[in-house]
């Protein structure tokens, strides 16, 4: 048929019916072919999505002639046990339509440079003999920096490849670490388990180029602080099929049924068991169609509500009665039995003081401060128990909380109150922030008792009696103690109404209900958290007041039972193989990572319109330090308590220039030049005067997120001084008072040519599959593969699996995944510093006192030196950060990047536990294959050159998916801790260990390992279950 009559091919001839309500057409039912290939497909993959939902939920993709047609859920989860519900089906309405995003418009298809920076950099290269030159000719140009910095945001960007644009960004790494210094290298993406070895590829190229990594789950507030502050680790919660052992749910600040939609349906379902939930919201949110009842408390009121909850529980349950449950629950496991020395004060008040030490007693031992005294209630004598902090750092195998005199090992057991053998009471001060009443302290009485220590005698109490004073529990000794549910007493329940709107009868009704729910079900009373709550400026103290509800009712580490906080995708169970690779520790240490809020406060200058006035924070009875919020920041790097980058106001590599110079040689000699130089003021922090442009920020990565148009609070600020182009700031007022120790600059002083208001960074490169916030006002756009097109890791706190991403279809366009593309850059850079002749950069990192360490343990007593005032002496590693100095040959960047380094096979750590890794080494060796390149220094090591050797990397060394490493991680366990058998809880699965094939066939719960403090051996994962059954 000629083209011409191909249209008229479907006019066929029709019958219609008398009354016209049919119609019959001649011809074949071809026409159905197109319902039938509907859900038609070439093959299906299974993969997740990478997304900070906390989901993980396993989909399956279906392609059909190379495209993707649609995705479902993955069903073929392992079974739960018979009495449990199954996970799946797992998945949201959002996750069913990304297939979309493939083939959005604002897909990022190629690379591109802003047209202004493209230019210079063209005429650049063009005319110079080497990269390096050619971005130094920009870089130190304000006139040209000014031109393309102006334009960040207004669109101009022009399509380039990818040879020009990892030269240009190799180029500027590698300026700013020669000139600057490495530390002002950062990279910034969120949290890692949504996505692992993707987030591990930026963060492992920015350590071995010896530059920053920035933190991510604080930075958005979706870490809760109470949780480091009473267990000294980040997040540890229930996966959400443990909701279903509840026999009480809270659901406080969390709104389950919209934010966690694949796991909603535990909710629903331990409703047919028969157990009551509850929504504490101010709104009418999906969480309370689900409640037997909603408590609509006025905004920002929770932790009123919960202190006066917690009065009841104390005075009900502890002082009118007790219940023996409860008791040895916090005798056990709380701190409640520890003696706290009560100090009298110049003006004849009292205050708490801080715990009783065997310092005081006049023992000279390792660690004395940190070892802690309760009272034996069979003898009446005071000693020191098991587990105290000390004892993490000691060889005596006494890191455990077995009711053991530490020294004799003797059976106690610990006594709550000096109640019976008090010698006295006392009226002490407390602290007290609530805007009700001009008085800013509460004067609670306290029974105590006098001990004699080496220093004269001292009273003393107990937390337990501290907490019934501070909660107004009337014991009838005086003091501003309640003595009824009616009285307006700091914190009662008819005190709390005025805050909250809710009246006390339904207070007091909730709280017995949580108390009573407890002691019938052996603590399985839960409350689930949420941003509602944690999204506050004052979330740690919101955030304790409602976990100590569970602590006096024996809650924490039940199954069933104890605070479930879920904000954010935090729970990345092959930690140590992936914290091992990310860190680049694997060749060189120690990694340099830095708390974003800290960074952003300064880098955008909004350190200098901050109205918060220090003073007015601190406790009544107490002196503030400082009046303005950065002065407290570089106190904390001073000191050593967190990380500073930039460190220094002048580079590592012009540091160990002019210690050698003044005649420090090797790694030893820099340290002692920059103690020395600290000292005597010729070096100084840089954030001492974050506004000197050899203090700036020069080049930054973002990939995986989008920071200037989602997580960038105050983000005009960004764009004014951290990008110096066109913002929103009408009227700036400066901080309500200026630093102490900060310097100040004026505004002329940043208008300078080059200065702050000419915007901080060089370099802002976007990796991004979609044309974003943060990609607009970028200068480098590569383009990343979307969840579809890469391999990866995925794990969540919801759930106990590990999920693979598996490329459904190739990468489209000229994108490529996060993995190839940092492979790419550590490429580029090797070869433009071959190019450009550099030498070995000498790297200086200092490092905050660390976390899991025997450093935690260098400043006692709470007490602040200062060495800068002359307090002390700046000691590396105690008084002051760790200095440590290596030399990176970036020559050799590449060929460490595609390699599993030798210190793999060495030492493996985690919270303080090490093991030998050296078999899993070897194995990984021999699955993964060698660099064969034997002019490479990684010649002979495992290759991790494709993500899915990285990936058969991380789980060959990680506990939870290595059951050999497992064994070996307990046994060091048993070791620190001196107790037996706890191998018990991996030893049934000592011979797995899983593979990327593996996740790909099956989602694959992981290995019970202490990387986490629960087990999910024949149970559902809730923590702390392992500290309180096997008293770790």
């Amino acid at each position: 048929m000629s083209s011409i009559f191909q249209k008229f091919k479907y006019l066929i001839p029709t019958s219609t019916s008398a009354d016209g309500h049919q119609e019959t057409r001649e011809g074949g039912r071809t026409w159905e072919n197109m319902y039938r290939d509907r859900w038609s497909f070439d093959k299906t993959v299974r993969t997740t999505h990478g997304v900070n939902c906390t989901g993980s939920c396993s989909w399956n993709v279906h392609v059909k002639n190379g495209i993707v047609a649609w995705e479902n859920q993955a069903t073929d989860y392992p079974e739960t046990a018979p009495d449990m519900p199954d996970f799946e089906p797992r998945g949201c309405p959002r996750g069913s339509t990304f297939s979309w995003y493939l083939y959005s418009p604002h897909r990022v298809k190629f690379p591109y440079l802003r047209g202004e920076l493209a230019a210079l950099w063209r005429e650049a290269r063009a005319s110079h003999a080497n990269a390096y030159e050619a971005w130094k000719s920009i870089a130190s140009d304000p006139v040209k920096q000014k031109k393309y910095k102006e334009a960040r945001g207004m669109g101009g960007f022009v399509r380039s490849n990818w040879e020009e644009v990892s030269e240009l960004i190799a180029a500027s790494v590698l300026y700013t670490a020669y000139t600057y210094g490495s530390d002002r290298i950062f990279g910034f993406s969120v949290i890692p388990a949504m996505s692992m070895l993707s987030y591990a590829a930026g963060i492992r190229f920015m350590q071995l180029m010896g530059g920053v990594g920035l933190s991510f789950y604080d930075w958005y507030a979706d870490l809760p602080p109470a949780s480091p502050q009473i267990w000294g680790e980040q997040t540890d919660v229930p996966e959400s099929s443990d909701w279903y052992n509840a026999g009480y749910l809270i659901t406080w600040g969390s709104n389950v049924p919209l934010t966690r939609t694949p796991d909603a349906h535990f909710m629903s379902e331990v409703r047919y068991k028969g157990t009551k939930v509850v929504s504490i919201a101010p709104d009418y949110a999906e969480s309370s169609m689900f409640a037997d009842t909603w408590i609509s408390l006025k905004v920002g009121s929770d932790s009123a509500l919960a202190m006066a909850m917690g009065h009841v529980i104390l005075k009900e349950y502890y002082v009118d009665k007790t219940v023996p449950f409860f008791l040895e629950y916090t005798r056990k496991y709380t701190d409640f039995p520890f003696l706290v020395r009560v100090e009298k004060r110049a003006d004849g008040t009292y205050i708490p003081g801080r715990m009783l030490s065997s310092r005081d007693m006049g023992r000279d031992e390792k660690h004395a401060d940190f070892r802690y005294y309760v009272v034996d209630d069979k003898t009446g004598e005071i000693v020191i128990p098991n587990g105290t902090l000390a004892e993490r750092w000691s060889d005596q195998e006494k890191w455990n909380i077995r009711e053991e005199n530490r020294d004799t090992g003797a059976e106690i057991c610990p006594r709550l109150s000096v109640w019976d053998d008090k010698t006295g009471t006392v009226e002490v001060e407390l602290p007290y922030f609530g805007n009700d009443r001009e008085k800013r302290t509460l004067t609670r009485a306290l029974p105590v008792r006098s001990i004699q220590t080496a220093d004269g005698e001292v009273l003393v109490t107990t937390v337990y009696d501290l907490t019934l004073a501070n909660y107004a529990i009337d014991r009838g000794i005086g003091g501003e103690s309640a003595g009824s549910y009616e009285d307006d007493t700091p914190y009662t329940p008819a005190w709390q109404e005025k805050y909250t709107g809710i009246a006390p009868e339904l207070v007091i009704k909730t709280a017995r209900e949580i108390a009573d729910n407890a002691i019938k079900t052996n603590g399985r009373t839960m409350i689930i958290m949420g941003g509602g709550i944690n999204h506050w400026f004052h979330a740690d103290i919101v955030y304790r007041t409602i976990i100590n509800l569970l602590l006096f009712t024996g809650c924490e580490g039940r199954n069933g039972g104890g605070w479930a906080h879920y904000v954010g995708q935090e729970k990345l169970r092959p930690n140590e193989g992936w914290a091992r690779i990310m860190s680049g520790s694997d060749w060189q240490a120690p990694p340099k990572m830095l708390n974003s809020t800290s960074f952003y406060y300064f880098a955008t200058d909004q350190w200098r319109s901050d109205e918060i006035q220090t003073d007015a924070l601190a406790a009544a009875n107490e002196t503030a330090r400082y009046t303005h919020p950065a002065d407290y920041a570089l106190l904390a790097a001073r000191l050593g308590w967190a990380p500073a980058y930039p460190t220094f106001n002048r580079g590592s590599n012009q540091i160990a220039a002019d210690a050698k110079t003044a005649g420090y040689e090797g790694a030893d000699g820099i340290k002692q030049y920059v103690v020395k130089s600290l000292k005597d003021g010729s070096l100084d922090f840089a954030w001492a005067d974050p506004d000197a442009p050899q203090n700036f920020p020069r080049n930054l990565f973002v990939w995986r997120c989008n920071l200037l148009g989602s997580s960038a609070k105050g983000n005009d600020y960004f764009l004014k001084y951290l990008l110096g182009t066109e913002n929103s700031i009408f009227q700036e007022e400066d901080a309500a008072v200026r630093p102490q120790e900060v310097k100040w600059r004026e505004k002329a002083e940043l208008e300078k040519p080059g200065g702050a208001l000419d915007g901080k960074l060089d370099l802002l490169v976007a990796l991004d599959f979609r044309m974003a916030g943060n990609a607009l006002y970028s200068d480098v756009v590569l383009p990343t593969a979307t969840w579809y097109e890469k391999t990866d890791l995925s794990s969540t706190d919801m759930h106990p699996f590990v999920h693979p991403f598996q490329p459904a279809v190739d990468p489209l366009w000229e994108s490529r995944t996060d993995w190839d593309i940092y492979r790419t850059l550590a490429q580029a850079v090797s070869a433009v510093a071959k190019d450009a002749g550099l030498t070995p950069y000498t790297n200086i990192a200092a490092t905050p006192l660390g976390h899991d360490s025997e450093a935690e343990l260098a400043q006692p007593d709470g007490v602040v030196r200062d060495w800068k005032k002359g307090e002390c002496e700046p000691i590396p590693g105690k008084t002051m950060p760790n200095i440590a100095a290596n030399t990176i040959d970036y020559t050799k960047l590449y060929e460490k990047w595609i390699a599993l380094g030798p210190n793999a096979g060495g030492k493996t750590a985690s919270h303080g536990n090490t093991w030998d890794a050296a078999e899993d080494y070897e194995e990984i060796r021999q699955r993964n294959g060698i660099i064969d390149n034997k002019d490479y220094v990684s010649y002979g090591c495992p290759s991790i050159y494709e993500a899915r050797q990285a990936i058969d990397a991380v789980l060959g060394m990680s506990p939870t998916t290595c059951g050999r490493t497992a064994v070996r991680a307990w046994a060091a366990v048993e070791k620190r801790t001196g107790l037996s058998n706890l191998t018990k809880l991996a030893k049934d699965r000592e011979d797995e260990r899983f593979t990327y094939d593996q996740v790909i066939a099956q989602p694959r719960e992981t290995i019970t390992a202490p990387t986490f403090t629960g087990s999910n051996q024949n149970r559902r994962y809730t923590p702390f279950t392992n500290n309180v059954e096997e008293l770790i």
